[in-house]
């Protein structure tokens, strides 16, 4: 993200523009720079019940997707006459009708199951690749528990972090537990197996392979 300051010492902000593939990360910069701007209630009423919006505070949303979409995205949602009815269209475009976004979200949830860490891959992989599936699966509207993925995390990694991943079951608040804090105990235990391995010059590593 680009900005500059404008003569009258505003910022201006340059905003991410939408292609086919980055509905996801596009739809949370744009709500962000919204909120910044005071203008994200014109989507997402605090009042539920609320059905009038200010016009020039509507008027400023809908300038700010126009700033974000591509021509022929913006052709199709030009007779929509709120910056409300504008998001939801870009957002049916990108996701699809129901069907479409309820299958995706169980190809998303399957894949996030049968997620697991490879001998090749660095903890960081994994965490990379379960951030994105996780989020992903929220921006379609399901529900997915902070809980529910720390199990799964701990169950992803492999063998040579069973002993912290037992730990953490055993005895850590697994339903307070943030992944953050997770991700935190295993790279706490991965640097320490790389310490000892070092001093050791990899002897704990032979004696494994030939056990």
């Amino acid at each position: 993200m680009e900005t500059g300051e404008n003569k009258s010492g505003v910022v201006g902000l340059t905003y991410p523009m939408l292609i086919r593939s980055n509905y996801t990360t596009w739809a949370l910069k744009m709500k962000v720079f919204m909120q910044a701007h005071s203008v994200w209630e014109t989507i997402e009423p605090k009042d539920p019940k609320a059905t009038k919006v200010d016009e020039k505070t509507d008027k400023i949303a809908m300038a700010m997707i126009y700033q974000g979409i591509p021509e022929e995205i913006l052709l199709s949602v030009a007779e929509k006459k709120t910056a409300k009815e504008v998001w939801k269209g870009i957002k049916t475009m990108c996701q699809g009708v129901d069907r479409v976004k309820k299958a995706r979200t169980q190809t998303l949830k399957v894949e996030f199951e049968s997620l697991s860490m490879k001998d090749s891959e660095s903890l960081d992989d994994l965490c990379m690749k379960m951030n994105g599936l996780v989020t992903n699966i929220r921006a379609l509207g399901e529900e997915i528990e902070e809980t529910y993925v720390v199990k799964k995390l701990l169950r992803a990694v492999p063998a040579k972090f069973l002993l912290i991943s037992s730990t953490i079951e055993q005895f850590g608040d697994l339903e307070n537990m943030t992944v953050e804090e997770a991700i935190g105990s295993l790279k706490a235990h991965e640097e320490r197996m790389k310490g000892h391995n070092d001093k050791n010059g990899g002897g704990e590593l032979l004696l494994t392979e030939d056990e």
